[in-house]
Formats: C-alpha cells, sequence, structure tokens
C-alpha cells in the first residue's frame, strides 16, 4: 500500500512537469551539414535532471581545470583548487564550512549520495563512492542553501556531474573519446580509463569505464612491525572499478530523453598490523600476520530523465528536467584472523570465557541502502508590471529502505551475559570483563527502516532599478518519515527493545532572502539570510548495539531535527582577465546532533556504560572567505584562495574539532600552445582551538609542480607529470585526525611526503 501511494505520488508529479514542458512552440531543427538528415541542436542543461540555475553561491570548477591540476580526489581538490573545501579521510566525507559527514550534501548528478554510519562505527562514509575520470564538474556551494537542496545542506552542497556523450563529441562530428593512464606513487597506484561516444542522427550513446589499482597511502610514520606502537601505514592493496553509460535521444521541439546506468565498486583489504596487541595492555591478541581487515563500497543506479529547453517565447517554462531512479549503495566492513589462545579461556559454566575468544574470528559488517526517487526542476523567465521575474521551482521525493546486518563466526559461547557475574581472582586482581561480553553477532543493530521523503521548492529571481537590484527570495518545504519494522535478526540482538520501533516524522520550512546589488559592470555586492536544517539520520534514531552486562551505543527516536540561521555578505569582481570575490559568514544552529555519554558504567551495562545521541542546544560558526584568479597576460596566470573558520558550542564554550585551521593556496602557471607548467603553495596555521581530545595540528607549507606537453606530432596526446610536497614535509590534515590521538601515534594520521605522478591522455 505504501509503494503504491509513493509511486502514484511520482507519476502523477513526473507526469504534470512533462505536461508542462511539452508546451513548445517552434522547433529547433536545422539541416545537417551532410547527409540531409535534421540534426536538433543539444540542449544544454546544468546537469542530469536538473534545468534550474544553482544558487549563486555556487561555485563550479570544470573537467578543464580538474585536469589542469591534476585533480583525482578531492584532497587533491582541497589542496590545489579551493581552500575553503577539506577532506576528511578518516571518515571519507567533505568539509565545508566547519562541517562534515552527513552535514554536507553530496549530490551524484542531482541525486543524493548516502552518508553511512555502521552501528558498530566500524566504517563511515559512502559519499566518495564514483571515480574523478568520469566527472565532467564540479558544483560546490558552501554554507545553508536548504531552499534549494532540503535536509543535509547545512555546510554546503557538492553535486558532482559525470560526462555526457556531448562532452566527447566535438565540432558536429559524429564520435569522439578519450583514454588515460595514470601512475602515482603516494600509493603506487596504477589507472587506466576510457571513454567512448557515438551520434546517429539524434541519438546520442556514451560507455565510460575504468579501473585502478593500487596499495596504501604513504605516511610519514617510521615504526614498523606488529602492534599498537606502530606508525607507518598498514599494507593495503585495493582495486576499484566502474562503468558508466548513457543514451540520449532528442526529439524536435527542445526535448531530449536520457537513460543512465552506472556501476562503481571500490575493495580494499588491508593487514591490519597495528591491531595485532592491545593498546591498553600490550597483549598479543592474534597470530602475528593473521589479522585482515577490508572495507568494500558498492553502488549501482539505473535513471530515467526528461530534459526541455523551449525554443521560443510561447512555452509554460522556459527549461525543465526530471529524473526518476533507483539507486543502490553497500558499506562492508570486515575483520579476519587467527585470535591466540588464553589460558584464563578455559573456565566452564557457568563461568564460561573470561579470557578473550580464540581460534577463526570473522567478522562482516554490512549496511545497505536502496532508494526509488524522483528530481525536477524548472525555469522561468517573465516580465510582471515593469519588473523582470527569473522563477526557479521543483522538487523531489524519493523513498528509502535502510538494512544492517553484521556476520560472523568466533567460539564465544551463546549465553545471556546479564547473568553470568564477572570474575576475579580476589580483591585488586580482576582479570573481567569477560572479552565475549562485547561480542555479538549474526543479528542487526538495528532494525529494517523504510523512509519517505518529499520536497518542494520555489525562488525568484526580482530585477529592481533598472536590474542593478535583485531581490531573490526562496521557500522550500520538506516532510520526511521513517518507519522502522522489526526483523528476526533485530529480535536475536542481545540489545533488542521494541520501544525503539517507533516511527519518526517531522517537517522542515526553510526560506531564504538575498540582495545583489550591480554596483558596476563587474562589480557586484551581496548579502543572504537563509534557514537551513538537517533530519536524524536512520543511525542516529534507530541503532542499539550492545548488550546488558557490557556497554551499548543506541540510537534516540526523539531526536530533534538540527536548523540554522545562515548570514553572508560578500563581493564578486569579475572581468575578462580578472576575477574576485570575498564572503564573510556568520551561521547560528539549534539543536546540533552530537554523540554523548548517556548512562557512565554501572547498572545493566557496567563496563563501558551507555553512548548515544543527544542534541546540543547552540553552536555558532563563523569565517571569511577569498578566492580570485588572474589572467595576467595571454601565457601567465596566477589563481588563489583562503579560509578562516571558527566554531565552538555557545552554551559550553567548547570549539568544534570539525573545524579545519586557516588555510590558503597560491598557484602561478605558465601555458604556451602546446606546453604549460604550474606551481602552488598550501599552508595552513596551527589548530591548537581544539576540544577534549582534540588533535592539534601543527602548521605546514607545502610546494607542488606541475608540467603537461601536447606533441604536435600525435594530435590529441597530452603528458602530464606533477611532483607533490617538493620538499617532503611532515604534515597532518587537521580534520582527518580523529580525536583522543596521542603523541604518540600522530605519525601514523601523518600525510604522504614527496611524491609524484604521471598520466597519458589520448582524446580522438
Amino acid at each position: 500500500m505504501f509503494l503504491s501511494s509513493y509511486w502514484r505520488l511520482v507519476l502523477a508529479s513526473g507526469s504534470a512537469l512533462a505536461l508542462l514542458a511539452g508546451q513548445s512552440g517552434g522547433a529547433l531543427a536545422q539541416d545537417a551539414s551532410s547527409g540531409g538528415t535534421t540534426a536538433l541542436e543539444t540542449i544544454s542543461v546544468k546537469g542530469e535532471g536538473e534545468a534550474a540555475d544553482a544558487s549563486p553561491l555556487t561555485k563550479t570548477t570544470d573537467r578543464e581545470t580538474l585536469d589542469e591540476r591534476q585533480v583525482l580526489s578531492f584532497e587533491d581538490f582541497s589542496r590545489r583548487v579551493d581552500a575553503g573545501v577539506n577532506y576528511n579521510a578518516s571518515t571519507n566525507s567533505i568539509n565545508l564550512r566547519g562541517l562534515g559527514d552527513n552535514r554536507v550534501l553530496t549530490l551524484l548528478d542531482g541525486i543524493r549520495q548516502p552518508w553511512l554510519t555502521d552501528p558498530r562505527d566500524d566504517a563511515k562514509g559512502g559519499v566518495n563512492a564514483y571515480d574523478f575520470d568520469s566527472i565532467s564538474a564540479l558544483d560546490i556551494t558552501k554554507g545553508a542553501d536548504s531552499s534549494r537542496y532540503g535536509s543535509g545542506a547545512l555546510g554546503g552542497v557538492v553535486n558532482v556531474r559525470t560526462l555526457d556523450p556531448e562532452d566527447l563529441i566535438k565540432d558536429g562530428r559524429t564520435y569522439g573519446g578519450i583514454l588515460k593512464s595514470t601512475y602515482d606513487s603516494a600509493d603506487e597506484s596504477v589507472s587506466g580509463s576510457a571513454a567512448a561516444a557515438v551520434r546517429s542522427g539524434d541519438s546520442w550513446f556514451m560507455v565510460q569505464g575504468g579501473y585502478k589499482q593500487g596499495h596504501e597511502r604513504d605516511n610519514q610514520g617510521t615504526i614498523g612491525g606488529y602492534g599498537a606502537d606502530r606508525t607507518m601505514a598498514n599494507p593495503m592493496d585495493f582495486d576499484q572499478g566502474n562503468v558508466l553509460a548513457k543514451f540520449h535521444q532528442y526529439i524536435e521541439g527542445g526535448h531530449r530523453l536520457g537513460i543512465t546506468a552506472e556501476w562503481y565498486k571500490r575493495d580494499e583489504d588491508i593487514d591490519n598490523l597495528l591491531g595485532t596487541t592491545s593498546a591498553s595492555t600490550g597483549t598479543e591478541l592474534y597470530e602475528p600476520g593473521t589479522l585482515k581487515s577490508g572495507e568494500i563500497v558498492d553502488r549501482k543506479r539505473v535513471s530515467l530523465s526528461y530534459d526541455f529547453l523551449s525554443p521560443g517565447d510561447g512555452d509554460m517554462v522556459d527549461e525543465a528536467s526530471i529524473q526518476l531512479y533507483w539507486q543502490k549503495q553497500k558499506l562492508n566492513n570486515t575483520t579476519d584472523g587467527i585470535r591466540l589462545e588464553d589460558g584464563r579461556a578455559a573456565f566452564t559454566p557457568p563461568n564460561y570465557y573470561y579470557g578473550p575468544p580464540d581460534g577463526v574470528y570473522r567478522r562482516d559488517n554490512l549496511l545497505e541502502q536502496t532508494a526509488y526517487g524522483l528530481t525536477a526542476d524548472s525555469s522561468k523567465d517573465l516580465t510582471i508590471g515593469n519588473n523582470f521575474h527569473s522563477l526557479r521551482f521543483g522538487g523531489e521525493a524519493y523513498l528509502q529502505k535502510t538494512h544492517q546486518y553484521s556476520a560472523g563466526v568466533d567460539n564465544c559461547p551463546d549465553v545471556d551475559w546479564s547473568t553470568i557475574p564477572e570474575f576475579s581472582f580476589g580483591p585488586g586482581a580482576s582479570i573481567g570483563p569477560q572479552s565475549c561480553r562485547f561480542l555479538h553477532t549474526n543479528a542487526s543493530d538495528m532494525p529494517d527502516v523504510d523512509s519517505m521523503v518529499l520536497g518542494f521548492y520555489v525562488e525568484d529571481d526580482i530585477k529592481l532599478m533598472d536590474d542593478r537590484l535583485t531581490i531573490t527570495p526562496g521557500i522550500r518545504f520538506d516532510w520526511f518519515s521513517h518507519n522502522p519494522k522489526s526483523t528476526a535478526a533485530y529480535e536475536d540482538s542481545p540489545n533488542y527493545d521494541p520501544s525503539y520501533l517507533r516511527d519518526n516524522d517531522d517537517f522542515g520550512i526553510s526560506p531564504k532572502l538575498r540582495f545583489a546589488w550591480q554596483a558596476t559592470s563587474d562589480l557586484e555586492l551581496f548579502a543572504q539570510w537563509a534557514q537551513g536544517f538537517r533530519a536524524p539520520s536512520v543511525a542516529e534514531l534507530y541503532e542499539n548495539y550492545g548488550a546488558p552486562g557490557s556497554y551499548a551505543r543506541v540510537g534516540n527516536p526523539e531526536l530533534k531535527t538540527e536548523r540554522s540561521d545562515g548570514f553572508e555578505i560578500g563581493a564578486n569582481y569579475e572581468t575578462d582577465n580578472l576575477a574576485f570575490s570575498a564572503t564573510i559568514f556568520n551561521s547560528y544552529y539549534r539543536n546540533f546532533i552530537d554523540s554523548v555519554t548517556l548512562q557512565p558504567p554501572g547498572g545493566e551495562y557496567p563496563v563501558g556504560g551507555v553512548t548515544g545521541y543527544a542534541n546540543r542546544a547552540h553552536v555558532n560558526i563563523y569565517g571569511v572567505e577569498l578566492a580570485g584568479q588572474w589572467n595576467i597576460t595571454p601565457e601567465w596566470r596566477t589563481w588563489g584562495s583562503l579560509a578562516w573558520t571558527e566554531g565552538r558550542d555557545t552554551d559550553t564554550d567548547e570549539y568544534l574539532n570539525s573545524v579545519a585551521p586557516l588555510r590558503g593556496i597560491i598557484g602561478l602557471g605558465y601555458a604556451k600552445e602546446n606546453w604549460g607548467a604550474d606551481v602552488s603553495l598550501t599552508a595552513a596555521a596551527a589548530r591548537d582551538k581544539v576540544n577534549g581530545g582534540g588533535f592539534v595540528a601543527p602548521s605546514y607549507g607545502l610546494v607542488d609542480t606541475t608540467f603537461w606537453w601536447e606533441p604536435e606530432q600525435v594530435e590529441g596526446l597530452k603528458l602530464q607529470a606533477g611532483v607533490f610536497n617538493i620538499f617532503d614535509e611532515t604534515y597532518w590534515d587537521a580534520v582527518s585526525v580523529p580525536d583522543g590521538v596521542s603523541n604518540a601515534k600522530r605519525d601514523y594520521y601523518s600525510e604522504a611526503g614527496r611524491s609524484f605522478r604521471l598520466s597519458v591522455t589520448k582524446t580522438f
């Protein structure tokens, strides 16, 4: 019944927009230069299923810039493109304006990418499940713009746009393609990618695929071997592959139909030398060389798209895009080892295993999220009275299913640990708790959850005073509902509690108001206020991991939705050769969701107590961002960016450890017709304003240089080389180091030293 109602809504919404877009006036057809066939003009849209202009705060980085700076990851992007973008390598999340994880919304061709957090806290992320060689452009919006994007856009929005066949076929040809291969010494990886597109009349087809194989990313640690004092990176092998296929069919009158299919998988196998001994006691836990861990990210999607570009003035909308999609993403975190036998493990009932389990030990923790959804955007320019309006409206609707399960093998007994006392060999000689109290498996740590989300927005650019003043009011309405379902696997959990099986629903209304003043033809001054929100995630609401007699990590079905008020003022200056932007922002957050200790050790959970989630009342983050580029001469250019952010809980005066230190990038480039070179400096101040166990990061300065050459003898061939961290600086990316890292372990989280990269690209 639920699915039926949902799809009726989806189909009705899509049909309504399709009918609006179908009110086309003239045709876009024109005679082709050969063959006498009819070739329709290609539709220039912002992305699959995204017709409306992006937020004025959005900055787009095209494929050309990514190639010039040798950007193959968000780590590269934050180092050589934008100092205001950070990447947390520990959680695989993008960090904007002091916020990361699920407070930055990541879209792929306009489709939400899930932020996955295993209840056992072994693995996080998922928003990086794509290949950079498949990207055509990155749209990054800093700050809350929930009036366009809805839940999750508190820190900002990253929209990843993938290649279209129109990107590869140039100059009216019927085919096009690109081949690329890269070697990177930082992780000793070799990658290859290929994309090919063909056109037949008004039909366009493209296939892109890539494969990458490599090892652990280098760090500056010097202590090897087995054990908790190791600082060198754990040996690791990974395989990464993707396939992307798109078909576009143009229809006279400004219409385009599309089909996209995509698959991505990354499989990491880690030789965990660090975790073979106990960090607290130094006791060996596993037979040396047997402990392996791994992480697998697997994403699949199929989408149908409809795009419309009006050929005249007689249509109800100028542009419209609709996208219907299915997406499934899985995150597997695995452990495999041989645990050492412990003499204390041989006790008989009722004491059972007071020592650790021994022998074969395996875990496979799965978190899976499947989404069925629709996105729609439209825009219309019109004049009302003497004022020009640019109206944008649209929305989204999706159904999401979340499933979690932990499978495993060990020799722990299947008993009720809450009935078994902890054991000790007399006063002051406790050897408890029993390790098996902490270990349970072959169960789900949360119920299966069905979620439904609806969102609609509208905004309008109103031109006044001879178009020098633009006022943009906007508003978005969102409603979400989570419906947990008990399963046999969840009821097998030792911490099963039916009281957690409560529905959770809420709504968000997100208004914004922007003023832009065109002071001169080159200079724009602006000010904006926008409200944002983030709904609690399924894990934050319903996770329930642990067991009586040990400890627990639980969700909170009574969590309130996070809400924000963001204010910013700034200026944009742009001429043919010079572009500069400056922004000052100040954001206030309410009901900030944070992990807290709900109950200290004792009572039903005597070992570790209970941790969970609660709302912080008030958080404030503010800062300054600068960016610019200057084409000094036809050959010489320079660019740079700077970002400073500070954030704290205003009730407790505690700093937020998710905030990056002051960072800046400055680059200088020289390019001739067939060769060029860049050099850039990335510098960061020390981060010493942290809370509790937050990592105190020293300052650093890195110098990178890149070179490219296109030999005249081979058309379409491009050779690139880069040397990064030329002076082999030892440094730490503050946002990537987890809280609680001691000075003795800090080198384990250091970044790569001097490295180089080589790539060969051939276009045809």
